[in-house]
C-alpha cells in the first residue's frame, strides 16, 4: 500500500491557537460532510464545517462524478431521499440538473436512446436495453453554488483551505482536531465530531480500528464542442461501425464503464469518467503523482483518437480534468458493525437502519467506531468490507449517511449522551420528518431475519 518510511525527524512541542468552538465539527465538505453539517445545523446544533479545498462538494464537484445514481430499488422505488432530493431540486432550478420524468422510467429502446447518454440507466441489470431509472446528470459548478447556499442558509461556520492534521483525544473522547493552514496549525474544539473525510482521517488518527483497500482511480475529465446529436445518430444508425470504434476508444483510454462519455447539462460538453487505473494507493502522494501523469496522457490520447475517428467529435477540445483525483477506496472503519458483501447483495434489513442506498440498508452501528466516543463517520469509509464498499459507495447513499449522522449528533447533544446511546428510533423518526428514508420500514424485496439488538 503506502510506501514505507525509512527515516524520521523529531519536532518540538507547540502551543496551537484555538480558532473555533462548536457543538458539532464536520471534517470534509463533500456530499456526506455537507449533508451532515446541514442536518445537524437544522436540528439546532452550532456547526463548524472544515474543508481542505477552496470549493465544496468533494467528488461531486472537484472530482466531477457527474451522475447521481444508486437511488432506486426494484419497481422504480426511490429510496435515497432527503437532503439529496433537495440538492437535485436546487440544481434543477439553476439549470444544473437533467433527469428523466417518472413516465420515462421504462425498459424499451425508445427510452434507452433518449436517456442512456445521460447516465440514467440501471447499469447493474443484465441484458439490453437496461431500464431507465431516476438518476441525475448535473453540472459541477452548480453543485458548488448550491453547497454554498445551503451552508449560508443553515448558518454554518465554514473554514476552507484547512487540512485535517490530527484528532484531539482525551480518555477515548474526541474533543476536536488540529488543522494545517497557511497561517500555521490551528485547533478547533467540538462536543461532537463527524469524520466525512473519505479516507477515515479523523477516526484513524483517534485510534479507531480500520482496514485498507484499493480500487481503480480515475482522472475524470470533460470535453467541449462535441456534437452529441451527431454522435448519438452515428451510434444508433451504424451500430456495428460504432461498436468497432468504441472498442478501439476503450483500448486507447485503458478502461471505462459501460459508456466512456455521457452528456451534461451544458450543451456540447461531455463527461468522461475514465480512465480506470488499478494499482494506485489513494493515500500515497507518490502514487497520486504517477496516476496524474498516466491519466492525463491517456485522456489526451483518447481526445486525439476521437477527433480523428468518431463522428460528432471532430471539433472536440479538452475542457479540463477534475481538480481532485477520483479515489474510490482507501481506509474503511471496522466499527460496531461491519457491513458485508452478503448484507448488500441480499438486501439484508437491520432494525437500526438509519439510511438507504438503492436496495440495501445501512445500520447505525456501521457509522460508529469501537472504543472511541464523540465521533461518527459518514461516507465511503464507513464500517464495511472492501468488496461490500465497492457496491455501496455512491454519492447519494453517502449523503444519506451524512444526513443520518447529522441527526445523530444533534440527538446526542440534546440527550447529553454518548452517540452509541442515542435512541435509534428517534433518529429514524427525524430522518422521515426531513423527507429521508432511514430504512426503518423494509421494502418488499428486503431480507428480514431475526432482529439484532441495535
Amino acid at each position: 500500500m503506502t510506501d514505507p518510511i525509512k527515516e524520521y525527524v523529531t519536532t518540538h512541542a507547540e502551543q496551537v491557537p484555538v480558532v473555533s468552538d462548536a457543538d458539532v465539527l464536520v471534517i470534509g465538505a463533500g456530499p456526506a460532510g455537507l449533508s451532515a453539517a446541514v442536518s445537524a445545523a437544522r436540528n439546532g446544533a452550532k456547526v463548524t464545517l472544515v474543508e481542505r479545498y477552496h470549493h465544496l462538494g468533494g467528488m461531486a464537484s472537484g472530482g466531477m462524478v457527474l451522475v447521481l445514481d444508486d437511488m432506486v430499488n426494484e419497481g422504480n422505488e426511490v429510496t435515497t431521499t432527503g437532503i439529496v432530493s433537495e440538492f437535485i431540486d436546487r440544481l434543477e432550478r439553476q439549470g444544473g440538473a437533467v433527469y428523466p420524468p417518472s413516465e420515462d422510467c421504462l425498459t424499451n429502446w425508445e427510452m434507452w436512446q433518449k436517456w442512456s447518454r445521460w447516465g440514467c440507466i440501471d447499469f447493474r441489470k443484465q441484458g439490453m436495453p437496461q431500464p431507465i431509472v431516476h438518476s441525475v446528470a448535473f453540472d459541477p459548478d452548480a453543485w458548488k453554488r448550491v453547497s454554498l447556499d445551503l451552508v449560508r442558509d443553515a448558518d454554518i461556520e465554514l473554514r476552507t483551505h484547512s487540512w485535517f492534521s490530527e484528532a484531539l483525544v482525551e480518555d477515548n473522547l474526541v474533543t476536536g482536531v488540529i488543522v494545517q493552514t497557511k497561517l500555521g496549525r490551528q485547533a478547533i474544539r467540538a462536543k461532537m465530531v463527524v469524520d466525512a473525510s473519505g479516507d477515515l482521517d479523523v477516526a484513524s488518527s483517534a485510534g479507531a480500528s480500520f482496514i485498507t483497500g484499493q480500487f481503480i482511480v480515475t482522472t475524470v475529465f470533460r470535453l467541449m464542442d462535441v456534437d452529441t446529436a451527431r454522435a448519438e445518430a452515428f451510434e444508433y444508425e451504424n451500430p456495428e461501425e460504432f461498436k468497432k470504434l468504441d472498442r478501439q476508444a476503450r483500448r486507447v483510454i485503458g478502461g471505462a464503464w459501460g459508456m466512456w462519455w455521457l452528456k451534461t447539462p451544458l450543451p456540447g460538453v461531455v463527461w468522461c469518467n475514465c480512465p480506470h487505473m488499478p494499482g494506485y494507493d489513494g493515500m500515497s502522494p507518490e502514487h497520486m503523482v504517477e496516476a496524474e501523469f498516466e491519466g492525463r496522457g491517456r485522456m489526451m490520447g483518447l481526445l486525439e483518437f476521437a477527433r480523428k475517428n468518431i463522428p460528432g467529435f471532430e471539433n472536440a477540445k479538452m475542457l479540463g480534468a477534475a481538480e481532485q483525483m477520483g479515489i474510490r477506496q482507501t481506509r474503511m472503519l471496522q466499527g460496531e458493525y461491519v457491513v458485508t458483501k452478503d448484507d448488500v447483495a441480499s438486501r439484508r434489513h437491520f432494525a437500526d437502519s438509519v439510511c438507504r442506498g438503492r436496495d440495501y440498508y445501512t445500520p447505525y452501528r456501521a457509522l460508529l467506531p469501537k472504543g472511541i466516543d464523540n465521533l461518527i463517520v459518514a461516507g465511503r469509509h464507513y464500517s464495511v468490507e472492501s468488496e461490500a464498499q465497492k457496491q455501496s459507495r455512491e454519492i447519494p447513499p453517502c449523503m444519506s449517511q451524512g444526513e443520518a449522522a447529522g441527526v445523530a449528533v444533534a440527538k446526542a447533544l440534546d440527550a447529553n449522551c454518548a452517540l452509541r446511546d442515542v435512541d435509534v428510533k428517534a433518529i429514524q423518526k427525524q430522518m422521515r420528518a426531513q423527507g429521508a428514508d432511514p430504512g426503518d420500514v423494509p421494502s418488499a424485496n428486503a431480507l428480514i431475519e431475526d432482529p439484532v439488538d441495535a
